[in-house]
């Protein structure tokens, strides 16, 4: 990790900055992988924002048509609903999913973060109907 950017390696067509993705764990085929450690790297479940390629450094690949490229990614804020007296700019909350009407589920459920997760309020976007408020969060990394 340098600076909160994790360097691993991407297929080369979703390699593209800014471009956003969950990290679902690597392929079965990738076991006897030399470069598994490298691609391996994230957290399952996660979501990942490509910040930077590194030109010039490329690697075959069995899955990835084109090969993988090695990149730098950090986890983006994200968009979620929370109970409105959690929502104040620049707390500490707890993560916790709530039930709330089908439309508004991926903001309930916001692919990215899990119940549990440490976070930080970056900022209260707005009200919604039944004491709830969307807010951007940034999840509280731990890096080693």
């Amino acid at each position: 990790m340098e600076g909160g950017r994790i360097v691993t390696l991407i297929g080369e067509k979703q390699a593209k900055e800014g471009e956003e993705f969950i990290f679902m764990g690597p392929a079965r085929r990738c076991d006897g992988c030399r470069l598994k450690k490298a691609c391996a790297n994230l957290e399952v479940g996660r979501r990942y924002r490509v910040e930077r390629i590194r030109e010039g450094m490329k690697h075959e690949c069995p899955i990835h048509e084109g090969g993988v490229c090695v990149v730098e990614v950090t986890e983006p804020p994200i968009k979620a609903i929370i109970e409105a007296k959690q929502a104040v700019k620049g707390s500490k909350i707890v993560f916790k999913t709530l039930d709330c009407e089908p439309s508004l589920s991926d903001l309930c459920h916001p692919p990215g973060l899990m119940n549990g997760d440490k976070c930080t309020v970056l900022d209260v976007i707005t009200d919604i109907p039944g004491g709830l408020k969307l807010v951007e969060l940034k999840r509280e990394v731990k890096r080693q």
